[in-house]
């Protein structure tokens, strides 16, 4: 049965979507919110609305030294740490062949050695506590990609094989381990600003012209309807490793795995036949 007590957040790219609006519905519910951004002017007015229930800290994931002061700070400034939720992140939109290997180097910097260093800074803490809830915000394409996405979901597979691993190796010393996945919502993630699109070459013009239209009929979730579901997860005695936000993400990810299985079982005498 879910428990609701006062909870305290360390929250990371709290300046806007989602984790702007589960840092406010945390503090609104009455819990104190370690709000982390890139830039302190972008999560300013939390201060003035919420005072001491808030502390607002500048934080490039990509800077370890920036990640364990904000951590440390955090943790002494408020006593503890019941959460800890790497919401930092971004997408890049473009096929495989045309990305350059610097951006997809700045890509998993931010999206998955970003939120790694951030679990090392917390986990002496954490442990030292002898509790605590460890959640990344992943996506419903960590379990299966699109194209023009590739770079993005492979981030996001990575990010959840990191938790999963996490999570058995961490249950010991009483932490939890959830990874959110949303489907698609109407956040600025994946506006202009957010997203690196590559115009590229001209042989992927009409495949990714395509992409674009149809990303446009996409239905979006209303992202202030997620913070009620996440709070009854955290609050629950016994959270899901991983726990979906949205009506969409469920009846892809099945019918993804349902193709999977089918061509594996397809392909089974030849491969029983390499044993």
């Amino acid at each position: 049965m879910a428990q609701q007590t006062t909870k305290v957040w360390f929250i990371t790219g709290a300046s806007r979507g989602l984790g702007r609006i589960w840092a406010e519905a945390a503090l609104e519910r009455g819990d104190k919110v370690a709000a982390t951004a890139r830039t302190l002017s972008s999560i300013a007015t939390l201060n003035d609305k919420y005072g001491k229930q808030v502390l607002t800290l500048e934080l490039d994931v990509t800077n370890p030294a920036q990640v364990k002061d904000a951590v440390t700070k955090a943790h002494a400034h408020f006593g503890h740490l019941d959460i800890v939720l790497n919401n930092a992140g971004y997408p890049v939109v473009s096929t495989i062949e045309e990305v350059d290997t610097d951006d997809i180097r700045a890509l998993y910097e931010t999206n998955v050695i970003g939120p790694v260093t951030v679990i090392q800074a917390a986990l002496p803490l954490l442990r030292k506590q002898g509790y605590g809830h460890i959640l990344g915000t992943s996506s419903g394409l960590g379990h299966l990609t699109l194209p023009i996405l590739g770079y993005y979901c492979s981030s996001k597979w990575a990010f959840e094989a990191i938790h999963e691993s996490l999570a058995a190796e961490v249950a010991q010393f009483g932490i939890k381990v959830s990874i959110v996945e949303p489907g698609a919502y109407a956040t600025e993630f994946g506006s202009g600003e957010l997203s690196k699109f590559f115009e590229g070459m001209d042989v992927y013009k009409d495949l990714k012209t395509g992409f674009m239209e149809g990303m446009k009929d996409l239905e979006r979730g209303n992202p202030s309807a997620t913070p009620q579901a996440l709070f009854t997860m955290v609050d629950a005695e016994n959270p899901p490793l991983r726990f979906n936000l949205g009506s969409h993400n469920l009846p892809q990810i099945k019918a993804a795995y349902a193709e999977r299985i089918a061509t594996w079982e397809a392909w089974d005498d030849i491969s029983r036949s390499a044993q």
